[in-house]
């Protein structure tokens, strides 16, 4: 082998060692990086800044549940920066993603705020960011779960109610069938059958007002509506009713206030706690409708001396269907929904109801409304203050001779 040969294969030796150096070499650098990456801390350039432009509470946590980055969001749900996950089920949550699952997803209930605050339903999203980060999000549900729970009872609860009134005017048209042949056991069942369609007829309407109420996103006919002309116009409507129950209703309070809304919609709110105040009220009392201004916000009190609302009921008497005396209730034809519309229409015109009671003494429900300010042609003008006549001399002086 001559010199040549041995230059070509020493050279290709060397380029055979210089590369298998060279893999070496990158094997251990990635190797290092490897292990750097798994036993790192350090947070991935760009997640900060996609954390403060969530809206939903988001954090990062390492291998021991301490929060290294988190959203604005996450702060009432006790995440900040520096802290450690409180929850179990949280950790659990984080624990799984780090031990193989790339992502994965959780419904929880957290605690939002002081520990007197109702827990919150959330359904948190859990992704690895790293072996040793995750990333938390998580997305408040309760309010879309509520409307779902109410949507659900609100269903049940009108198929329930109508089953009685429809079952009993179908019996009511066979009873008067069968006894096509007795007049007076026909005008019994005829009475009470139109008892129970125009129970019907309400418990239908006022489901309808309801949906109406809680479907629209806005007031089609709001205008600025005087509140005398609202309380007048329900106290005219209930005053065949107060009548034949034997009670009265006095009007008192301010007058002159105005507020901005739907003036059909606000006087079926004030006719049905008249409505209620007149069922619960002994023969003989009186009914109190008092208006005043106060901070701006108009009040609109119903008072009566009835038989008052235990307090354990107070909480639920706003809920549809509900009924703090069911026999009552039945007897004079309530349908458990007139103080759920009291509640979504004052709502929707930005005000609230507000209640006091106490069993044996009577209720009193308030409806409290921003005040607007008066029409211009309804500002009664200015008056004018009189003259004085310059008083003489004559009758400065009393008659009986003293100074004046």
């Amino acid at each position: 082998m001559d010199t040549t040969q041995l230059a070509l294969l020493a050279l290709l030796v060397g380029a055979i060692i210089g590369a298998s150096v060279s893999v070496v070499i990158i094997l251990s650098l990635r190797a290092r990086d490897r292990a750097r990456a798994e036993t790192s801390s350090i947070i991935p350039d760009g997640v900060r800044e996609v954390l403060r432009g969530m809206d939903d509470p988001a954090v990062v946590v390492d291998t021991s549940s301490t929060v290294v980055a988190a959203s604005a969001a996450a702060g009432p749900f006790h995440l900040a920066e520096g802290g450690v996950l409180r929850s179990d089920e949280l950790r659990a949550v984080a624990r799984r993603v780090r031990d193989g699952d790339s992502a994965t997803t959780a419904t929880l209930r957290l605690q939002r705020g002081a520990p007197p605050a109702e827990p919150r339903l959330v359904v948190v999203r859990a992704t690895r960011i790293s072996p040793r980060l995750t990333l938390l999000v998580l997305r408040d549900i309760t309010e879309r779960e509520r409307v779902e729970q109410m949507r659900r009872d609100f269903v049940a609860n009108t198929s329930h109610e109508l089953k009685t009134p429809v079952g009993a005017v179908s019996l009511l048209a066979e009873a008067i069938e069968s006894a096509a042949d007795d007049p007076d056991q026909v005008r019994n069942f005829a009475s009470r059958l139109t008892a129970e369609a125009a129970r019907l007829a309400s418990l239908t309407a006022r489901i309808m007002n309801l949906s109406r109420l809680q479907a629209a996103d806005e007031l089609t006919h709001d205008r600025d509506v005087a509140v005398d002309e609202i309380v007048a116009a329900a106290v005219e409507a209930h005053a065949i009713q107060a009548g034949s129950a034997g009670v009265e209703i006095v009007r008192g309070g301010e007058r002159g206030l105005y507020v901005r809304g739907d003036a059909q919609i606000l006087i079926e709110a004030v006719g049905n706690l008249l409505a209620n105040a007149i069922h619960y009220s002994p023969r003989g009392s009186d009914i109190g409708v008092g208006v005043k201004a106060d901070d701006r916000v108009v009040e609109i009190a119903i008072a009566d001396r009835g038989i008052g609302i235990p307090e354990g009921d107070q909480e639920r008497i706003f809920e549809r269907f509900y009924r703090a005396d069911q026999a009552r209730s039945r007897r004079t034809g309530g349908t458990g929904l007139g103080l759920a519309i009291v509640k979504h229409a004052v709502q929707r015109h930005g005000g609230e109801v507000r209640l006091w009671s106490r069993p044996g003494r009577g209720s009193t429900f308030t409806i409290r409304l921003p005040q607007i300010d008066p029409p211009a042609d309804q500002v009664p003008p200015p008056r004018r203050r009189k003259k004085k006549r310059p008083t003489t001399a004559a009758a400065s002086t009393p008659t009986n001779g003293a100074p004046a």
